[in-house]
């Protein structure tokens, strides 16, 4: 079972999202990138969704405008947020946030390798994994992940389609 299918498993599919094809080109234009396949498949199908009130993926609605936003205002000095955000070069992706104010964000370790990173408002720090966004979603819905800064998970998830 691939991770995808392990994530869809764990998650469902969210109503009136799964059967839409997203399309990534302009978000790919706006930030300057060839995005990563993972992140078009798990944004094509959790993109632009609250999942169980808490974690916002965004797709390809809002990918753009929140990377825009994001690398401003890490550009314009913020204490924690260590790295400059797409489009600005060499930057992180911003891909979602939680309810609690954490900004999610992928790094590009080398070639196709991008893992997520995180900086955790009520902690006030900034977390880095080893996981790709696929394989750390599964982690932290499965629980085994993330577990001292994330809620305790429904038994059944539910979605706020934007």
């Amino acid at each position: 079972m691939s991770s995808l299918e392990r994530l869809r498993s764990l998650l469902g599919s969210p109503p009136g999202v799964a059967d839409v094809r997203r399309d990534f080109n302009v978000v790919e234009a706006g930030l300057g990138i060839k995005l990563p396949q993972e992140v078009k498949e798990v944004c094509s199908l959790y993109g632009d969704v609250l999942i169980s009130d808490f974690i916002f993926v965004f797709g390809s609605k809002f990918m753009t405008e929140k990377g825009l936003w994001m690398s401003e205002f890490v550009r314009e000095g913020h204490p924690v947020i260590p790295k400059s955000v797409l489009p600005d070069s060499g930057g992180m992706l911003h891909w979602g946030h939680s309810v609690e104010g954490d900004k999610f964000f992928l790094e590009n370790r080398g070639g196709d390798k991008w893992t997520v990173s995180a900086f955790r408002r009520n902690l006030g720090d900034w977390y880095e994994s080893d996981e790709t966004l696929t394989d750390w979603l599964v982690g932290v819905f499965a629980g085994r992940d993330a577990e001292d800064w994330m809620p305790e998970w429904p038994t059944s998830h539910w979605f706020e389609v934007d």
